[in-house]
């Protein structure tokens, strides 16, 4: 079983899941994408998504560390703090139902979810930048 599980653990997380994921979403596509990147709305949530959400989780745990209310471990840093800020801002499956929520016109609903999956994106990969490169910088430094 263990065996099975291990060979459908990467089709599974990087191929179904996001095929799931963005049959869900129903999105469909009008307009041209730079018309609908410079819509207030669409700054708004890619400003949140890539911006905002990795900001507050690193402020927040900055302030919660400050006044003692816990501290970091001895392997863990700011950088990785910032990185774990960043994947934060993989807000999908949240930023849709708010959008789903805030806005009943068709049209915006459809582009609000195009920014938060390519916003998503965004904020994912640069987590991922950062954290891969802080643990190889790492993990080079445990070998000598």
């Amino acid at each position: 079983m263990h065996i099975l599980q291990h060979f459908l653990h990467k089709p599974v997380a990087f191929i179904i899941l996001p095929i799931f994921a963005l049959a869900n979403t129903a999105i469909v596509f009008s307009g041209s994408i730079t018309q609908i990147v410079a819509e207030n709305n669409s700054l708004g949530i890619a400003l949140g998504l890539i911006i905002g959400k990795p900001l507050g989780i690193f402020l927040f745990t900055l302030l919660a560390v400050t006044f003692g209310l816990c501290k970091l471990p001895s392997d863990i840093n700011w950088k990785s703090i910032l990185g774990v800020g960043l994947l934060g801002g993989i807000g999908f499956t949240m930023s849709i139902f708010v959008t789903l929520l805030a806005f009943d016109n068709e049209t915006i609903i459809n582009n609000s979810k195009l920014i938060i999956l390519i916003s998503s994106l965004i904020a994912g990969l640069l987590g991922f930048f950062v954290l891969n490169g802080i643990l190889n910088k790492k993990h080079i430094e445990d070998e000598q």
